[in-house]
């Protein structure tokens, strides 16, 4: 079994090889991308059978990638959906072979439309690859199938060749993090690319004591603000350190008169911060870098709160 698989996994990355090597062929590849960084409308991506769903993987790349696209199955085409094409768009048709029934039937009727066709295809000399104003060369010299008949193969070069041309139009349009965060906002990945340190800490309280709070202010500020920490802040105001209940933890071995102590006494100067206006997977970062549970929230410099593990973990980032 691990040989079959080996060997479909092998002629599968050598296929995408001379994908790769055909794009620069011919001038083809760069003009639909060219193209379609001018576009007014969409990119209507269509396709029957596999090439149906590979066409539906990549319109799903593009929306999220800053290309507004649709999905026409090719069957459905001619049964109504071809009122989805406008003037203004641009469409992609897939087929391994460029000669199945209903992509014949289709394409005069794009043609008709006055579009751009491009075609994704496995033969350029085929009747979609001739038809078409561009031609996006996948060529796939026989299936992983044992019979050459599965779509295997060729749908994966499909894909790559699909998952190309969104990035290249990703990259054109200089389509940042910011700017997929936008479009993702649900789940952790949306949440790692917009959700803020400032969207969590303010939510909590903000413990703090002055530098010469007693031993028994601290810990009431400790406990009942229910964050493991406090900062200490000096008579200017300023972030002085914290202390968090290991700290108190430990001061019970080292200090004999507890009765005189004060919050400057037992601090951790220099405390791990993070701005309010950062990522909370940063806060995460730093967290797990420094082996804690809580980073101390800065506003412009000054104290603004804390945050803490299991705010990160309330909201799936962990």
């Amino acid at each position: 079994m691990l040989t079959i698989a080996r060997q479909v996994l092998h002629e599968e990355a050598a296929a995408l090889h001379d994908v790769a090597e055909a794009i620069g062929a011919t001038p083809d590849f760069v003009r639909c991308v060219q193209a379609i960084l001018q576009l007014k409308g969409r990119v209507v991506v269509t396709g029957i059978g596999k090439s149906a769903h590979v066409a539906g993987k990549i319109v799903a790349t593009l929306n999220s990638t800053g290309t507004p696209a649709l999905f026409m199955h090719a069957a459905d085409a001619i049964h109504g959906d071809l009122g989805m094409i406008q003037p203004e768009d641009f469409v992609i048709a897939i087929s391994k072979s460029g000669d199945t029934p209903e992509i014949k039937v289709l394409v005069p009727l794009l043609r008709r439309k006055g579009v751009p066709l491009a075609a994704l295809v496995s033969r350029a000399d085929s009747y979609l690859g001739q038809q078409a104003t561009y031609i996006l060369h996948a060529p796939v010299a026989k299936e992983a199938c044992p019979n050459n008949l599965a779509p295997t193969t060729s749908t994966t070069a499909a894909l790559a060749l699909g998952d190309a041309l969104a990035v290249c139009l990703l990259e054109s349009r200089q389509f940042t993090a910011a700017d997929f965060a936008r479009l993702h906002p649900g789940g952790t990945l949306g949440k790692r690319l917009y959700l803020k340190v400032g969207d969590l800490s303010r939510q909590n309280q903000r413990p703090q004591v002055q530098e010469d709070a007693p031993l028994k202010e601290v810990l009431l500020e400790i406990s009942g603000k229910r964050l493991g920490a406090t900062a200490v802040l000096d008579a200017a105001g300023e972030l002085a350190g914290i202390i968090t209940d290991g700290d108190l933890r430990r001061m019970l071995g080292s200090f004999s008169d507890l009765e005189n102590l004060r919050a400057r006494d037992i601090l951790t100067p220099r405390p791990a911060t993070i701005d309010i206006e950062d990522f909370a997977a940063e806060a995460l970062a730093r967290m797990q870098q420094r082996n804690i549970t809580q980073l101390v929230v800065t506003e412009q410099g000054a104290f603004a709160g804390f945050i803490h593990l299991h705010d990160l973990l309330r909201e799936g980032l962990v």
